[in-house]
């Protein structure tokens, strides 16, 4: 018989896949290249204006979906996401919000909206964000139709927003 082993693997990153303001009454409806993309994550954020049901349940045949309602959402999904979400993935708390309001306030927004978080995931404005604010990576990835983003989380974390990907 052999010796069962603990076995740490350093080098692991998780992909996250970050999507927001799809907008969109069927998951058919979503871009082909974006879905193509979303094949490679380990998880999908979206960060609201999912609108129906049948979007989110058409993402998880791609990958596990984790997410916030936003303000164009049905009442179906407002049933079945919170307003504000806390992921907590290898030691690092992810904070995940639609938002609301115009854009020029938004970023203050959503960073008063969590404590103690790493990361800040949020929609809303259908502008694309990727920076470092006070510590805290804030991270928008735009409109699904136009663009959306990877969150890789290793020792480190890096964003990328990807845009004219049709």
């Amino acid at each position: 018989m052999g010796r069962a082993g603990i076995y740490w693997i350093r080098d692991f990153i998780m992909k996250i896949g970050v999507i927001s303001d799809t907008h969109a009454r069927h998951y058919s409806q979503l871009p082909q290249n974006l879905l193509k993309a979303l094949e490679k994550v380990d998880l999908i954020v979206h960060a609201g204006d999912i609108v129906t049901m049948d979007v989110i349940r058409g993402l998880e045949t791609v990958a596990p979906v984790k997410g916030v309602c936003g303000n164009m959402d049905l009442p179906e999904v407002r049933l079945a996401f919170p307003e504000k979400l806390l992921i907590e993935i290898g030691g690092r708390k992810i904070g995940v919000m639609h938002g609301s309001g115009g854009p020029a306030g938004l970023e203050n927004l959503v960073t008063q909206a969590f404590d103690g978080v790493d990361i800040i995931i949020f929609g809303h404005s259908h502008i694309a964000v990727n920076k470092v604010l006070d510590g805290i990576n804030l991270f928008n990835p735009g409109s699904a139709g136009n663009s959306y983003g990877i969150l890789e989380l290793g020792e480190r974390v890096s964003g990328k927003i990807i845009r004219d990907y049709f």
